[in-house]
Parts: structure tokens; C-alpha cells; sequence
């Protein structure tokens, strides 16, 4: 059996996507933009329950990729670590951290460095229904009496008007269903959701659109040309009684 290619997206296809999903487009008139179908699509989706992640940003505190070329360049040239923290308007401390955390002196690479930095400055936000174990267990008893989040999150408000540990938004209650935070709620509750799907959609998708349902660069059976009229050909008989049968239901 010939094994099928795997499918990879550039960080700007992705970009896209997103950018149509939130539109409330559907997945397959997403698919069509890269001609995939639309099951390539709803895999990269799907990995975070129809929701965006969020940007990942920089820190301004941290090292930028030119300061540890800079680093690079200093230790090939044997400079101390004080000559390069000066250079850099950097403590030696943190110079000396840097150079210890990615391979040492004789092995520091920056473009290296700056790959691990990135990779270990990812630290997931802790979702509020992990922190608070008690809000969680309120939320998943409501929504197993059929609640909808956003009843849950109105009635936290009015319940503890001045607790705000008590306090969640309908957002927070999807994103722990549809992302599924370790500790906050279990995914069977997405089975009390009254539209129960598996990824959140955009609050703009409908499915009344123009096309919906229709077959696209349709022909009209009125269209059919006139050499069906003597049925000499076959499978002319067969359109002839669909011509007819259209013709009947539109007198109705």
C-alpha cells in the first residue's frame, strides 16, 4: 500500500487559516485555498480545540540573537566575559549564565542559544479552573444539568458578587473543554454542551450561505440539449422523465 505524503503548512498558511476560521468559514472553503481537503485543515485546527493560540512574544529582558552573536564573536576572539558584558550594557552574570546554560565556552553557538532560549521560554498560562479546584467542580456540575457556559459564568457573578476566585468567563469554560487544560475539566462535559462538536467555532460561521447545500457549477436539466427530445441515445429516456418530473413539482 503506497503510504500518502505527509501535508505541511508555512507559519503564514497557518496564519491564514485562522484568520478564515475566525471569518466563519468553513473548512472546506479553507481547504480549497491551499487545494487540500478539509481534513488537512481541521488537523491543524483541531490540535487546540478551533481556538488561536495565542502569539508567542519575546521578552524585552531577554537576549536577542545579535547579542549572542556577539557572545559568539567574543569567545572565538578569547575576550573575557566582563569585556563582553560591557560591549553588550549586560551584567557579567547574566554573560556567564548564558555561556553555561548552552554548551560552554568551546561549544556555544548562537543561532543554537537562541533556538534553546525560545524553546524553554514556553510556559503554558495555568488555566483558572486548575488553580481553583473547587470553581471547577461547580462548573462541571452545572453543565451536567445542561447549563450553558455563559449561564454558568452569569450566575457565578450573581452568586458571589464579590469573590472574584468565583469568577469565570464562558470563554474560560470552552477553552477548558475544547483545549482540555490538565486538572480543569474532563472532556466528557462536552457531551452536555447543547451543540456538541469538537472544536469551538467562530461566532460568525452559518451555514446559510449562498452555496450551502448546492452542487457547484451546476447545469440546468432545462439546459439539456435538444437531441434528448428523440431519446435515440441511451440514458436520454431516463433525463426525459427527470425533465418531466421537475416540470410537474414546479406546477404544484
Amino acid at each position: 500500500m503506497k503510504q500518502r505524503r505527509r501535508i505541511y503548512y508555512s507559519e503564514n498558511q497557518k496564519a491564514l487559516m485562522w484568520e478564515r476560521w475566525r471569518a466563519g468559514e468553513s473548512l472546506q472553503h479553507i481547504a480549497e485555498l491551499f487545494n487540500r481537503n478539509h481534513s488537512s485543515v481541521e488537523g491543524i485546527l483541531a490540535q487546540t480545540g478551533g481556538i488561536q493560540p495565542a502569539q508567542r512574544r519575546r521578552s524585552r529582558l531577554a537576549l536577542t540573537l545579535a547579542e549572542r552573536e556577539e557572545i559568539s564573536r567574543g569567545l572565538v576572539a578569547g575576550d573575557s566575559i566582563q569585556s563582553i558584558a560591557r560591549r553588550l550594557s549586560r551584567s557579567p552574570s547574566t554573560i556567564c549564565r548564558e555561556i553555561k546554560r548552552n554548551s560552554g565556552e568551546k561549544g556555544y553557538r548562537a543561532s543554537h542559544a537562541d533556538q534553546l532560549a525560545w524553546e524553554r521560554a514556553h510556559r503554558p498560562k495555568v488555566c483558572k479552573l486548575v488553580r481553583y479546584r473547587m470553581l471547577a467542580h461547580i462548573v462541571a456540575d452545572k453543565l451536567q444539568l445542561q447549563w450553558s457556559p455563559q449561564q454558568i459564568a452569569g450566575w457565578l457573578k450573581r452568586a458571589w458578587p464579590r469573590n472574584e476566585d468565583h469568577h469565570v468567563s464562558h470563554e474560560t469554560i470552552y477553552r477548558s473543554l475544547f483545549i482540555q487544560a490538565r486538572g480543569a475539566l474532563k472532556k466528557e462535559l462536552l457531551e452536555h454542551l447543547r451543540r456538541t462538536r469538537a472544536m469551538r467555532r467562530s461566532r460568525h460561521h452559518t451555514q446559510k450561505t449562498d452555496d450551502h447545500g448546492r452542487i457547484r457549477d451546476a447545469i440546468s436539466i432545462s439546459e439539456r440539449p435538444a437531441t434528448v427530445e428523440d431519446r435515440a441515445v441511451p440514458g436520454h429516456w431516463e433525463t426525459c422523465c427527470v425533465a418531466a418530473a421537475v416540470a410537474r413539482l414546479q406546477h404544484l
